[in-house]
């Protein structure tokens, strides 16, 4: 009897939750149906090696070293690994972007060459006299078309190319997988396993002189990354139910974030030898009244003479123009400013 009662139950409970998934959920205030859960706060996205690029940043300005302009070509994955499932490649496709961002903290005064698409249309049009620049704020006359001149659009001295070359599975895996019991079959049982396995991936740069095509320095790195994975269950009859619990936790480092590592730190090497810096010594001492618009999020060219009041510090904050977290931002919506 209780068998049944406990059917029925769990059919009852099935059929509510089949019905409620059915339904069309009511509009809410916002004019949502539903809020998506989490609302974890936007953060800097830095490995080990951020703190390095912004020290070169730093004794570059220290020093006053005029640094080369430098140009990100196609930094492709060349390990050809895609997800079984069809989803896309394993790693990520973006690597020329990451770099930019690296060259960004270590203060390097870049050129665009990756995407000049814009640049193109405008050139386009400026030369067929389509576009002005904005007219003075107040003028009753319309802006002059603008004019294209001679040598407007600043060269490189070098630029980087390369690719990710490497993506092994597996290189070492370690594991114990234990299962206990009583030997009657409607006994208690109990299963744990724990595993260990690592991969590494790796990266092929080099750094050309854009004028002569010389390859002036080339950097390889390898990084590996680890995951892990803990579970255990314990089966049993009671009363004549079945019940099986089983829980676990798994990690895995971050394949992306990986990337995103080793080309800091070839950044950090290819900065170093354009900056003349010789070594990690040199961050023991830096100007202290710098300018601060270098930092784990990147870097920044003031719009403005406002260094003293604008959001430089900030940018690394969580907080920062956060509605649930930024206290300023909260009394600014209730007007209280």
């Amino acid at each position: 009897m209780g068998s049944k009662r406990l059917t029925f139950v769990l059919a009852a409970l099935a059929c509510s939750g089949l019905t409620a998934c059915a339904s069309v959920p009511a509009v809410s205030t916002a004019g949502n149906y539903a809020t998506p859960i989490g609302t974890a706060p936007v953060t800097a996205n830095p490995t080990d090696y951020s703190t390095a690029l912004v020290c070169l940043n730093q004794y570059a300005k220290q020093n006053r070293i005029i640094a080369p302009r430098v140009a990100i070509g196609r930094i492709a994955d060349y390990t050809g690994k895609e997800e079984s499932d069809g989803s896309g490649r394993k790693v990520t496709q973006g690597a020329s972007l990451l770099a930019m961002t690296a060259f960004a903290k270590a203060g390097m005064p870049m050129v665009e060459r990756f995407d000049t698409s814009v640049s193109e249309f405008e050139l386009k049009y400026a030369n067929n006299k389509l576009i002005s620049d904005r007219p003075a704020p107040g003028a009753d006359v319309p802006a002059d078309y603008r004019r294209i001149l001679a040598g407007q659009v600043p060269g490189s001295d070098f630029y980087v190319v390369g690719g990710i070359t490497e993506l092994n599975y597996n290189i070492r895996s370690a594991g114990v997988d234990a299962y206990a019991g009583d030997k009657d079959t409607d006994g208690l049982k109990g299963n744990f396993k724990r595993r260990v396995f690592v991969m590494n991936i790796a990266l092929d740069l080099r750094l050309v002189n854009t004028r002569t095509l010389e390859v002036v320095d080339v950097v390889a790195y390898q990084k590996q990354v680890v995951g892990r994975e803990v579970s255990v269950g314990v089966f049993d009859f009671l009363n004549g139910n079945i019940f099986d619990i089983s829980g676990g936790r798994g990690a895995l480092e971050p394949i992306q974030l990986a990337v995103r590592a080793l080309i800091e730190r070839s950044v950090v090497e290819f900065s170093a030898n354009l900056y003349g810096m010789p070594g990690p010594q040199g961050c023991m001492q830096f100007d202290p009244m710098g300018d601060a618009t270098v930092g784990h999020t990147g870097a920044f060219v003031p719009a403005y003479n406002n260094l003293g009041t604008n959001n430089a510090q900030t940018r690394e904050d969580p907080s920062r123009w956060n509605a649930r977290r930024d206290p300023d931002l909260r009394d600014a919506e209730r007007g209280r400013y």
